[in-house]
């Protein structure tokens, strides 16, 4: 009989973290739906709220590897919940926030602990459960960032546009407190670099360096073509600015499949389904650029597009989990900078392209930098640790032979 994916403790667990992930992604991106209304009730511009989420993410790029070698030796389950704290104060300090420096400040405060949590939170959901599911175990956790897009961000604009910006805020606080008390309760007390998921289980430096390339050139191709998707589906394919909701709902969906696509293939079949999702994605952005003014075409390549960007996340935690030369929450810290750098890069990137050749071009260099992202991943096991040691193993014990046999 199929044993069963794990305990019940262990699920609840898991569901309190994607929960968690759910609540810091929401709040990370939010002031994008909510900058007009953030603007006027603070005197301030809309370009200067648009810092509240560029300037989030050049935090967690910066300080992702620091505090995770600064905080180790913390237990996950004490480490954790000080995260939510921290998260669920900062978040009622946005939304009280009586002007823009005190809210940036929040803001950052925020950032500070999500850069942290991204880099415990995958070895801790992963290790509640066999190494043989693990990957399973991080798609669902992962599935809290589709949600978010699809359900989080658009509720939290509408809920901030029917009544006020800060209701939206308070709101989040919600979800951040129930995966405070879960955690506290459920997940175990185990000492720091003793958890089954703390360590990698094939430790290859090598395979590990070559994730995090794929990752930061992946995402940075992606993130190029994803950031100014509004103006190409407006000015290219020819969209309504009322059809972006359905469009990006249709996106989101993709992006939700994605993962429980993943979440079935990832434990089996971990490198080929990154070098699906990539081949993918390569598929979807050439295809945006070459046909994207047609609409049909446009709908079914964003639809792809999401669908690979969504399925990267959790292929990569796993992989990262497998392959992690020392600690995995250091491993996770070096993916998760090299992910949040490819989307500051791409939507850096597409900016230029946007004053230069036009919104078309961004679908184009995204194609191109997956292309590039897709014979890093194909070239991977040539830099493989173990291959280059068996390498220099392997003239030794050829040379071993010729010795004469001594008696």
């Amino acid at each position: 009989m199929r044993e069963r994916f794990g305990s019940k403790p262990a699920i609840i667990t898991l569901i309190a973290l994607t929960l968690a992930v759910f609540s810091y992604v929401t709040t990370e991106s939010l002031p994008i739906g909510l900058l007009p209304l953030i603007a006027a009730d603070l005197g301030t511009t809309e370009a200067a709220v648009g810092l509240l989420v560029t300037g989030y993410g050049l935090i967690i790029v910066a300080v992702s590897l620091p505090l995770t070698r600064l905080t180790r030796r913390l237990p996950r389950r004490r480490l954790l919940c000080i995260l939510l704290v921290v998260f669920v104060v900062a978040t009622c300090l946005s939304a009280a926030a009586w002007n823009y420096w005190l809210l940036m400040g929040a803001r950052m405060v925020t950032a500070l602990s999500q850069a942290l949590f991204w880099c415990v939170v995958t070895p801790a959901a992963a290790g509640l459960f066999r190494a043989e599911v693990r990957g399973r175990a991080v798609s669902i956790l992962y599935a809290g960032v589709s949600v978010a897009a699809l359900a989080g961000i658009p509720i939290g604009t509408w809920l901030g546009q029917q009544t006020n910006w800060r209701m939206a805020f308070v709101l989040l606080t919600g979800p951040g407190v129930l995966a405070l008390v879960a955690v506290a309760a459920l997940l175990p007390n185990t000492p720091a670099g003793q958890g089954a998921a703390d360590r990698g289980v094939a430790p290859d430096r090598g395979r590990y360096l070559s994730i995090v390339a794929t990752t930061a050139i992946a995402v940075t191709g992606g993130f190029t073509a994803f950031t100014y998707i509004s103006p190409f589906l407006t000015g290219f394919s020819g969209f309504a600015a009322s059809s972006l909701g359905p469009l990006l709902l249709v996106r989101g969906i993709a992006g939700l499949a994605a993962v429980v696509v993943v979440g079935f293939l990832v434990d089996r079949h971990g490198r080929l389904t990154m070098i699906g999702l990539i081949g993918l994605q390569v598929v979807a952005l050439a295809g945006q650029y070459a046909l994207g003014a047609s609409q049909v075409a446009a709908v079914i390549t964003i639809a792809l597009s999401g669908f690979t960007l969504a399925g990267l996340p959790a292929v990569l935690g796993s992989r990262v989990l497998r392959y992690a030369p020392g600690a995995s929450d250091m491993a996770s810290a070096g993916t998760s900078t090299a992910f949040n750098t490819g989307i500051t890069a791409g939507a850096l990137l597409g900016s230029v392209l946007l004053a230069g050749p036009g919104v078309r071009s961004t679908a184009l260099a995204g194609a191109l930098l997956s292309v590039l992202a897709l014979a890093v991943v194909l070239a991977e096991p040539l830099v493989s640790s173990h291959r280059r040691v068996a390498a220099s193993i392997q003239p030794a014990a050829c040379c071993n032979l010729r010795q004469p046999v001594r008696w």
